[in-house]
């Protein structure tokens, strides 16, 4: 290879790397423009092993001012954070406070479906106190936790249904008082929306329950007084009398013995009245 074209290559050479030098200037200046303008590009990992991406301005300590959100499973939000408005991209809005890239502290996410929280946020969720209005009609007000029913509450139904006391993982559990709009009242255990444990239920006639409960009906040991003053003491099995017990009426008539599905089916004499096998009763 003679002098001229060892020349000429180190020329070409020399003129490509001034050409990458003078583009990774232009690109250094162009994020250092970028960054003095205040644009940010941040990432934060979520608990639930997504993440949540933001690409907008920032004040002097990093709170958000104006951009965008990009999250993990496909969603995406415009930002104002001088407003302190998150916009979603399917539908959902959020004015309040804003702090690590989401919804934190005091707030109202109006849902694209009609569904209203007015209330307390934590980590982007719905977590301390709150309102729910469904767009049904139906209201929640009380505690939660990680987007969920969580510790006491009170929760309304349109039919004019109300449930007070406490929730666990979105469902009533402990203890707690349910009225229906009927008159009918529970007041005992809940375990996972279903009466499990002790509690008092009082029907619209005036009927009265106190005992235990089990896969939400009566089953265990209770005590049944009807309106008219009939009292059964004993064992319950599906809502049924069933097992050893004692029936009493107002007028001193007792009956103590085996009942099985509601029916008197063996008994002993209790001043001097003796049951026979085809007494019936309902509870």
């Amino acid at each position: 290879m003679d002098n001229n074209n060892i020349k000429k290559k180190n020329n070409t050479v020399n003129v490509f790397m001034a050409v990458i030098a003078a583009a990774v200037i232009c690109l250094l200046f162009f994020i250092l423009c970028i960054y003095l303008s205040g644009t940010r590009y941040i990432r934060i990992n979520t608990a639930d092993g997504g993440s949540v991406k933001y690409f907008g301005k920032v004040d002097s300590e990093n709170q958000l001012i104006k951009g965008k959100l990009y999250y993990s499973d496909g969603l995406t939000a415009d930002v104002n954070g001088i407003d302190g408005i998150i916009t979603y991209s399917n539908g959902d809005f959020y004015q309040g406070e804003i702090k690590d890239l989401g919804k934190s502290g005091e707030g109202t996410l109006q849902y694209s479906n009609g569904d209203l929280y007015v209330g307390q946020f934590q980590n982007n969720e719905l977590s301390g106190h709150g309102r729910f209005t469904f767009s049904n009609g139906d209201i929640y007000e009380g505690d939660f936790v990680a987007g969920k029913k969580e510790g006491e509450g009170t929760y309304y139904w349109t039919d004019g249904s109300t449930y007070v006391g406490s929730f666990a993982n979105d469902r009533k559990n402990g203890h707690g008082k349910y009225t229906w709009s009927d008159g009918s009242i529970y007041d005992g255990e809940y375990v996972d929306d279903i009466k499990q444990g002790t509690g008092t239920f009082v029907f619209p006639n005036g009927d009265k329950y106190v005992g235990d409960f089990k896969d939400d009906v009566r089953t265990g040991h209770g005590v049944y007084t009807w309106a008219n003053g009939e009292i059964y003491e004993g064992e319950f099995l599906n809502n049924k009398l069933h097992g050893e017990g004692k029936y009493t009426w107002p007028s001193g008539r007792v009956y103590t013995g085996y009942f099985e599905n509601g029916v008197i089916v063996r008994a002993t004499e209790t001043d001097g009245v003796e049951a026979t096998t085809e007494d019936a009763v309902e509870a």
